[in-house]
């Protein structure tokens, strides 16, 4: 059976791993197999960015969902003011 763990759990086994507790342990003790524990651990890990601040993938994801949003805005945009424009 498939188990739902929240977003503050999945850190916190992350945290714990980055503390020095191997996988295979953590999977024992919390009943999670490596290989999640190793997805958390990739998702939740930050990537350092240009302006040095700590960043993760599922950031990089929210990142990316804004930006082709304000793109499909900003075309909206140009074309109202063609429209405009032309009047």
């Amino acid at each position: 059976m498939k188990q739902n763990f929240n977003d503050e759990f999945k850190t916190m086994v992350v945290e714990l791993y980055r503390s020095g507790r191997p996988v295979k342990e953590l999977s024992s003790e919390y009943g999670v197999s490596e290989v999640t524990i190793y997805k958390w651990i990739k998702k939740y890990s930050p990537i350092a960015s240009i302006d040095e601040k700590e960043v993760t993938p599922n950031d990089l994801k929210q990142m990316q969902k804004e930006m082709l949003r304000l793109q499909e805005e900003n075309e909206i945009l140009k074309k109202a003011m063609a429209i405009f424009a032309r009047k």
